[in-house]
């Protein structure tokens, strides 16, 4: 259980670099194109990509980046430039959600950029800012906040007519619904979402939709149903034609390797670390590797294996990831997991040192969950060294601290070892009092899991009902169109009937050319409308296929339509128009009936 814990501080870090890094290779050609840019515009893009992808690598750099953007759209007094300048910079800073520091400058700057869309009565933007808000005020956790500003953010964009927007919205409110435990609820909105992508046919919407749907799997314990969707998102990237794409590779494959260590099949989940490791090597960009790095440490400490994370933490690989943790002041995780290892091999100086050293971080900055694992783990290292009272009072800290960030399994944990200890200690009182908490929070798991069971069935019912509602309607669109290609059709056999029976008459000639005109244009762009819808499944889509195959069409049809169309009407207009069977039906219609005096 110490090495499981322990998981979850860098976690938090591979997760916030997951949804965050892009486009980092291409720094050097960014800065050099910043210096050759000309228009604002030009200027304001280049310093918005680059302020992201220095998040990264330097937030020093990546603030004065940031405010050299918020100077560049405040001079130019486009209201639309100052809004985004605004609003880009609360995303950057929300990349490091976990560090207070960031997340205070993120609601800052996402704050100013919601006043000043509505300062400048800017609907799309308004609700641009309130989805991002939303999704910032989950990572506190305030989902009564979040669900305010996602229901505040649907309102107005769903007045409008920007569809992409309208699906992100949706995704917005799955995520707030899933937060606040209404799993159905999430559900439909995310699938809501991804029916407006695939009507749009936008593949980056479309990866973002099952991106989603893969959270949502995972978060209900349904990882192969996870997986499916992770896998998804990973293929459109082949449909986005973006520079960013090599480098989102490695960064889905991590997330896919997570998503199978989560399953807890460690040799798939080495294999997506390592794959994503070797992409990240084949673009020659470094950084690109930590995740994979602290995806594979998290592994090895999942596993229970103290030897190879200390191996792992020795290696080429933990100096990389030692040297981008302290980057971003995380040094002292380092220093934790070095803790975590050397208690686990039973060498209790090593341990101690390190320990002493990690401790002030976790006890002044760290936040309530950081500082969880780490009582926890020095609870745990107490333990083992027969040191009792300690481990009692690093227990009972951290089974505080569990209950108020609502870890069940923590408090599951922790109360059974306090049980012991007190027991060993002969407070039989406590010892009692403890035992009673584990089985509560553990009927209270369990009762969880039974709910995240019904969960997966209602999940699947969902799916499954939307499936048949989409099959109906598609039967519903095939019955209509069917009734109107009839219509089409009989409407064209009665025009060639007609234009049959005025050749068998003295019809103007004029009348003849007007019906067979019609009449040959319907049928022949009839021919074209049948294989229009017939032959995506040659040409697949793609339109240079389709544009060869209707000109070759065309190249048939055309010249066949005016020679049949000028010989038909040539003989019906022939000066001899009156056929034997012309006059038969004259006498029979027109035959004056006998009298008795005839």
């Amino acid at each position: 259980m110490t090495m499981r814990i322990f998981t979850l501080f860098l976690f938090l870090l591979l997760s916030s670099f997951l949804m965050h890094a892009q486009d980092a290779a291409v720094a050097d050609s960014l800065k050099k194109k910043l210096l050759t840019v000309k228009t604002t515009d030009e200027k304001f893009t280049v310093l918005k990509d680059l302020s992201r992808l220095m998040m990264n690598v330097n937030p020093a750099v990546a603030d004065s980046l940031g405010k050299e953007m918020v100077r560049i759209a405040e001079e130019s007094r486009d209201r639309k430039m100052i809004f985004r300048s605004y609003l880009e910079n609360g995303v950057r800073c929300s990349f490091f959600n976990t560090q207070k520091s960031y997340r205070d400058r993120a609601f800052e700057y996402m704050n100013k950029a919601l006043a000043s869309a509505k300062e400048n009565k800017m609907d799309e933007e308004i609700g641009q800012a309130q989805m991002s808000l939303s999704t910032l005020y989950l990572t506190i956790p305030d989902t009564d906040k979040a669900l305010q500003f996602a229901h505040e953010a649907f309102s107005i964009i769903s007045l409008g007519k920007n569809d992409s927007l309208k699906c992100l919205s949706h995704i917005s409110y799955g995520d707030v619904y899933l937060a606040r435990n209404e799993k159905i609820v999430a559900l439909r909105h995310y699938l809501n979402a991804l029916q407006l992508a695939e009507d749009m046919h936008e593949a980056k919407l479309e990866k973002k939709c099952y991106s989603s749907l893969s959270g949502f799997y995972a978060n209900i314990d349904a990882y192969d149903k996870a997986i499916d969707y992770a896998t998804l998102a990973f293929r459109k990237l082949d449909e986005i034609q973006e520079k960013n794409i090599p480098y989102q590779r490695a960064i889905d494959l991590n997330g896919i390797g997570q998503l199978y260590s989560m399953k807890k099949n460690y040799d798939m989940a080495i294999y997506y670390y390592e794959r994503s490791i070797r992409v990240a090597d084949s673009l020659k960009f470094s950084t690109l590797k930590v995740p994979g790095y602290i995806g594979l440490l998290n592994l090895y400490l999942q596993m229970d294996q103290p030897a190879r994370a200390l191996q792992y933490l020795n290696s080429a690989e933990g100096a990389a990831l030692k040297k981008y943790l302290n980057i971003f002041g995380y040094t002292k995780a380092i220093d934790q997991a070095y803790a975590v290892v050397y208690t686990g091999l039973n060498q209790f100086d090593s341990a101690q040192k390190y320990f002493s050293i990690a401790a002030p971080f976790f006890e002044q900055s760290a936040g309530s969950v950081n500082k969880l694992s780490f009582h926890y783990q020095y609870a745990d290292y107490f333990r083992k060294t027969a040191k009792s009272d300690s481990a009692i009072k690093y227990l009972l800290s951290a089974n505080q601290l569990a209950m108020n960030v609502g870890s069940m399994e923590s408090v599951i944990n922790i109360s059974k070892v306090l049980d012991t200890l007190y027991l060993e200690a002969g407070d039989y009182k406590s010892a009692n009092f403890y035992s009673s908490m584990h089985y509560q929070y553990k009927d209270s798991l369990q009762k969880i899991s039974k709910e995240k069971d019904v969960a997966q069935v209602e999940a699947a019912d969902e799916q499954q009902r939307l499936e048949k509602a989409e099959k109906e309607e598609e039967e519903r669109v095939r019955r209509k169109n069917n009734i109107q290609y009839m219509a089409i059709t009989l409407g064209i056999i009665s025009l060639f009937i007609m234009l049959i029976i005025f050749g068998m008459f003295k019809v103007s000639a004029n009348t003849i050319k007007l019906i067979g005109f019609f009449a040959f244009l319907m049928f022949f762009e009839f021919i074209f409308l049948i294989f229009k819808k017939n032959i995506h499944a040659i040409t697949e889509g793609e339109p240079w296929k389709d544009l060869a195959f209707m000109i070759g069409l065309a190249a048939f049809l055309v010249p066949l339509h005016h020679w049949l169309e000028e010989k038909v009407i040539h003989y019906l207009t022939s000066h001899n128009r009156l056929t034997a069977a012309g006059h038969h039906i004259r006498n029979k219609l027109f035959r004056r009936p006998k009298t008795g005096q005839d």
